[in-house]
């Protein structure tokens, strides 16, 4: 059995969902009997080595309060910030363990075996991310709806969630990456601007991010199937 350290997890949830065009934020939606949000930190809370998750949210939410889950005792509620990086750097301010992971609030279905191989890549000082190799043939765009080239895909990769660095490399690397008004998409983003090189996890394919209305029967599909094979 693997002897796990302990960890923080940070879970920004200040969106608000645009493309998904509801009435509240994606991460409120229901999904097989649960909030989108229920589900992503219920699989996360499952994991032995995360004691504690940090919530980032809107400060006007009135949703996080409704749910059950919010009430776990390992669950903090930080108030998140203008983007993104804003409110993972908020969320740091309440980590105390060595290291940290940072996972989208709409994606609900990650696997265990996923967490476990990543959590097993990022004990070193690079950290790692799970991603997919990109399978589709990619295209550059020349800004008015032509192609502009062929991109090879060798070596390219989508960057998913969970993330996991050193809680103390990551804070540095955000709040250098913010003061200079960089443009940071995700956690890797602001460790490669510092010169970090982390590790490519291949993750699986069905770690979804909920983004438009039809991702929502997709998640609900995965998520049936994981309960399926874990019974």
């Amino acid at each position: 059995m693997n002897a796990w350290t302990p960890l923080t997890a940070i879970v920004p949830a200040a969106g608000v969902g645009k493309r998904m065009a509801a009435d509240i934020p994606k991460q409120y939606l229901p999904l097989a009997g649960r909030t989108v949000l229920e589900h992503t930190l219920s699989r996360l809370l499952e994991h032995p080595a995360i004691t504690r998750i940090v919530v980032a949210t809107g400060e006007q939410d009135e949703w996080f309060p409704t749910l059950a889950i919010a009430r776990d005792t390992r669950i903090e509620r930080v108030i998140g910030g203008r983007e993104r990086a804003d409110s993972v750097l908020n969320a740091l301010a309440r980590v105390d363990t060595g290291r940290v992971l940072v996972h989208d609030a709409a994606r609900p279905c990650l696997h265990r075996c996923d967490l476990d191989a990543l959590l097993t890549a990022a004990d070193q000082p690079q950290g790692a991310i799970l991603a997919c190799r990109v399978r589709d043939t990619m295209k550059r765009g020349d800004g008015r709806g032509a192609i502009m080239e062929s991109v090879s895909r060798d070596e390219l990769w989508h960057a998913l969630t969970p993330q996991c660095f050193a809680t103390g490399p990551l804070r540095r690397a955000l709040s250098a990456a913010l003061r200079q008004g960089l443009a940071i998409t995700d956690e890797a983003s602001a460790m490669e601007w510092a010169g970090f090189h982390p590790r490519l996890v291949e993750g699986r394919g069905d770690n979804i991010k909920i983004t438009r209305p039809e991702d929502l029967a997709l998640a609900a599909f995965f998520l049936q199937q994981m309960i399926e094979s874990e019974t």
